[in-house]
């Protein structure tokens, strides 16, 4: 039984289709709000004072927003992109001393950044 599922952020979205899981209006009254098994329509039950109600369970949906699937589509891209390029600095001298250089560059970027934003 699922009660409430919240997203929250702008990565997650949920869905549900207007599950009704208990009862409300509970009064206090012997027996009302009982749960049980029914093996017959093999489902929950709960009783309302009168009669007993199948409990309606529903599905909800999680998943993610475009933007959050975009955001991992790029970080894959990207790590695939930089574990190709560590595989051929390692076999090639030539592009890992061009790695060493665009590490450094990226450094030299970094602190010019910093430099003109105080």
């Amino acid at each position: 039984m699922i009660k409430h599922v919240y997203g929250s952020g702008r990565y997650l979205t949920t869905t549900n289709n207007q599950a009704t899981n208990y009862m409300n209006n509970y009064s206090g009254a012997q027996g009302l709000g009982n749960i049980r098994f029914n093996t017959t329509i093999q489902g929950l039950e709960v009783y309302d004072g009168t009669m007993w109600h199948p409990v309606q369970m529903d599905t909800v949906n999680l998943s993610l927003t475009s933007d959050a699937q975009d955001a991992i589509a790029w970080a894959d891209q990207k790590r695939g992109e930089e574990i190709r390029m560590q595989t051929l600095a390692e076999k090639h001298p030539a592009v890992a001393d061009l790695m060493a250089a665009v590490r450094d560059a990226e450094e030299k970027l970094r602190i010019a950044v910093a430099l003109v934003q105080v």
